[in-house]
């Protein structure tokens, strides 16, 4: 049976005090509408997109539509004036009742292929499927003089998440006996089905704490946080299905490539049939602070295969000790090598891969997100690339450039060995899995993500 997102966005955004609606916000390097309509591209299990929007925007969605090669999205709908009217000119938009049409908010950028599937799956068996989570707070339900009337159970609870997923003939019926009544006022599909067909079942997937939906100003940068955090939900433990078809011939440049992770990024891209050259000081005398060195590299290597096609950066620096303790060469040597030797590979590399639609690859820490005592310059320089990341994966979106960044959980590598000494190897990372998720990145669509990877 054929299954068609159906993406909501025809919301004005007017509690977010912005002009712009909600839709088309920044966050971690998109318009949050394009990273929803991008979990929907890539889902095996959805045949077709349909977008729902107000007129006024329409030509936004259509821009937004082209410049993504979105091959899924076959119609950009005009919405109404209330949610339900958005709904109604999908339904009315297919003929045929035996389709599956998933109802998802716009403004929902974080579901992932997991609820999808779960809801796909249900509906062999139900006509209708919800989203929702257990509730975590206590709801309490007012009279009109605003005292507690009642308190419901809180393990009879949920909330509501999308999508909400309907056979098209089930819900165009509900609908059709809505609109006889005058009463007749929803926000929620769902909700209709559960008044005009009472008879009809509406069984529940599961959803995510993270299926956030943006409603106010500060959902933006709880958004942008949870994008920081999040792990692509492929197993980063196993190369993509992709990787084999995409990677062989393909040209790579490694910087910090000697050992560590770098060592097995260089290893595993050769295994897999790409030309992979690596540079580091202890290998070949190359510093990342000197633009020079990497400039004539990259030159070189461009006049040898004729394009570039993946630079990566695992370069690093760990000085571990106090910042009152440590002597100003020190400091200046791990700011160039961690953060400035980033900045240099970056644009050096940018001519290169603009002419392939290239990918750029670099690491941060799992310090990033909170500055560690003892590492107060190592972990300020990987909070930096971070924002690096993002800034550039916006800057360079036009340019066919992608740019992500990987946060491996503490790795068994050489320059580890060296600050902490030897330790367990069951409680590190090994630096193989980081290979495997480093290639699975470059060989993505993904760009502006900082990618997880943790111990299985």
């Amino acid at each position: 049976m054929k299954t068609i997102a159906v993406i909501l966005a025809g919301g004005k955004g007017s509690r977010l005090g912005k002009d712009l609606p909600k839709q088309f916000q920044k966050v971690a390097g998109k318009k949050i509408i394009e990273h929803t309509i991008e979990v929907f591209e890539r889902n095996l299990n959805i045949d077709e997109i349909a977008i729902v929007v107000k007129e006024e925007f329409i030509s936004e969605v259509e821009k937004i539509v082209v410049e993504n090669q979105y091959i899924k999205v076959k119609k950009i709908l005009h919405g109404g004036k209330e949610r339900y009217d958005s709904s109604l000119s999908a339904i009315d938009a297919y003929d045929s009742d035996d389709i599956n049409l998933l109802f998802h908010d716009a403004v929902r950028p974080l579901v992932n292929d997991r609820i999808i599937n779960d809801c796909i799956e249900a509906l062999k068996t139900y006509n209708a499927v919800d989203v929702a989570i257990n509730a975590t707070d206590t709801i309490i339900q007012l009279n009109n003089h605003n005292c507690i009337h009642k308190i419901p159970p809180r393990n009879e609870l949920r909330c509501g998440q999308t999508p909400q997923c309907f056979k098209r003939g089930v819900i165009k019926k509900a609908y059709d006996l809505a609109l006889q009544d005058p009463e007749f006022h929803t926000t929620d599909d769902c909700g209709v089905v559960c008044k005009y067909l009472p008879n009809e079942p509406i069984y529940v997937v599961q959803g995510e704490v993270f299926n956030m939906k943006v409603t106010y100003v500060e959902d933006l940068f709880l958004l942008d946080k949870l994008f920081q955090l999040k792990t692509i939900q492929n197993d980063n433990h196993k190369l993509d299905s992709e990787v084999n078809r995409i990677l062989p011939n393909k040209v790579m440049v490694v910087f910090g490539g000697s050992y560590g992770i770098g060592e097995e990024v260089v290893k595993l891209g050769r295994n897999l049939g790409a030309v992979v050259y690596s540079f580091s000081r202890s290998q070949n005398n190359l510093d990342v602070t000197d633009v020079n060195q990497i400039c004539s590299v990259l030159k070189e290597i461009k006049e040898r295969n004729g394009r570039i096609d993946y630079v990566v950066c695992t370069a690093g620096l760990l000085v571990k000790e106090p910042l009152n303790g440590m002597k100003y060469e020190v400091i200046q040597k791990s700011i160039a090598v961690n953060y400035l030797g980033v900045i240099n590979v970056a644009k050096e590399a940018f001519e290169y891969l603009k002419e392939t639609s290239g990918a750029l690859l670099f690491y941060t820490s799992s310090s990033y997100t909170k500055g560690r005592m003892m590492y107060s310059i190592y972990s300020s320089t990987k909070a930096a690339i971070v924002n690096l990341v993002q800034a550039l994966s916006e800057e360079w979106m036009g340019f066919g450039i992608r740019v992500n960044c990987i946060n491996p959980e503490r790795t068994q590598t050489p320059m580890r060995v060296k600050n902490f000494g030897i330790e367990p190897k069951n409680t590190l990372l090994d630096p193989k899995s980081v290979a495997i998720a480093s290639i699975n990145t470059l060989v993505s669509e993904l760009t502006g993500e900082v990618i997880d990877v943790r111990r299985i």
